[in-house]
């Protein structure tokens, strides 16, 4: 039986070969077990055409084994752990990144969305249980202040109800979800397209810092790794999986914020978005995935949030006007304050007549109404005490 640092190297190595997310290696692990795998695919042995060129295009830049051990060294002198399937802190929810089937997936990039072989976590929270009761706020790098607002305040709520906000470390959205949350107390994970010990981009590099004391950095990619554009579409899968829900603050017409929602539609979990003004470039998409998504739901607030990615019992509470005095007040006492004159006074037979009700009824109900003080009783009728508004 293979011990756990020969399966951490062989899955770093695989990882290495060919990118996460790669159902053909995927499945070779899945058969054969991580460590076999290796040894097909460096023997050639690959059963795609294709999975055997990219192996043979990765490994004339160097051995598999060599590269995953090196990597490995240099994880554990920066202070960073690779986690594997079998860890105490593996997340098994991104395991259900086996059902994921989307629709018209002509793109490699959703063609290729299998589980992760493995993570590199940064921190020191163990990513189990980070991830557990965790909801993802993302959205566009290119954020109004509207939207900014928006996503603090979504990050700091969340921490302070004591769930992690996950995010991806980028300019915009990502970074007022991950800041919210550190002002909050509370913890927030960057999943990242790039090595955890690179901070990309630069002018995060102090976010990164935090949230590396207080939290967690993690990617597929190994200490060092280039954050390559193609990168980013592949880690939105993870992000839409770990998490009990995604929230999309703003997104432009061509986002791969929608993306990260729409894995997170097909794979069952809580979609939701946050509607902006209907002229803010910064909102198309958002809007475009509400109108198409059947599945998405549209919230304006944490109450409404958490009513979606909580258990029973947390319900969001229904938006309404202040309180009045009048609101418990029956139909027909209800009739006889809107009858009443905004100023002046009015004799019982003129009001019943006015409410259109019997003059007892209004006697009976003048008393109730007397004890309210919403009226007040004078020698030559009733009169208000405190005017009410009409709707």
């Amino acid at each position: 039986m293979n011990t756990h640092e020969e399966l951490a190297l062989a899955r770093v190595a695989l990882t290495w070969l060919a990118e996460p997310g790669t159902w053909s290696v995927y499945r070779l692990v899945d058969e054969l077990g991580a460590v076999a795998a290796l040894d097909l695919l460096l023997d050639g042995g690959a059963p795609q055409e294709r999975l055997r060129d990219a192996v043979a295009a990765r490994s004339r830049a160097g051995d598999a084994r060599t590269v995953a051990t090196e990597a490995l060294a240099r994880a554990d002198r920066l202070g960073v752990r690779v986690v594997i399937p079998g860890d105490d802190e593996w997340p098994a929810t991104v395991e259900h990144l086996r059902t994921l089937h989307l629709r018209d997936a002509r793109r490699r990039v959703d063609q290729e969305t299998a589980p992760p072989l493995c993570f590199w976590v940064r921190g020191q929270w163990p990513l189990a249980e980070a991830m557990d009761r965790s909801v993802a706020v993302i959205g566009a790098r290119a954020a109004t202040p509207y939207g900014t607002h928006i996503a603090t305040e979504l990050g700091y709520g969340l921490a302070d109800r004591d769930w992690t906000v996950v995010s991806g470390g980028a300019f915009g959205i990502d970074a007022a979800a991950h800041r919210g949350a550190l002002t909050g107390g509370g913890l927030t994970v960057a999943v990242l397209a790039c090595g955890v010990d690179r901070s990309y981009p630069m002018g995060n590099a102090a976010l990164f810092e935090r949230i590396a004391d207080t939290g967690l950095l993690v990617s597929e990619w190994p200490p060092g790794a280039e954050p390559l554009r193609p990168r980013f579409l592949i880690r939105n899968r993870v992000i839409a999986a770990g998490t009990r829900g995604t929230v999309l603050v703003e997104a432009a017409a061509r986002s791969g914020a929608t993306q990260t929602t729409r894995r997170a539609i097909a794979l069952h979990r809580p979609a939701m978005v946050v509607p902006g003004p209907v002229t803010s470039a910064m909102s198309v998409g958002a809007h475009e995935l509400l109108r198409e998504e059947r599945e998405s739901r549209l919230v304006t607030g944490l109450a409404q949030v958490l009513e979606e990615v909580g258990r029973i019992g947390e319900l969001a509470p229904v938006p309404r006007g202040p309180d009045r005095p009048t609101d418990l007040l029956d139909d027909e006492a209800g009739s006889i304050v809107e009858a009443m004159p905004r100023r002046g006074r009015i004799g019982v037979d003129d009001l019943a007549a006015r409410a259109g009700l019997p003059v007892r009824t209004v006697l009976r109900k003048m008393s109730m109404l007397e004890e309210l003080t919403l009226v007040v009783r004078r020698d030559d009728g009733y009169a208000l005490v405190v005017p009410t508004h009409r709707p």
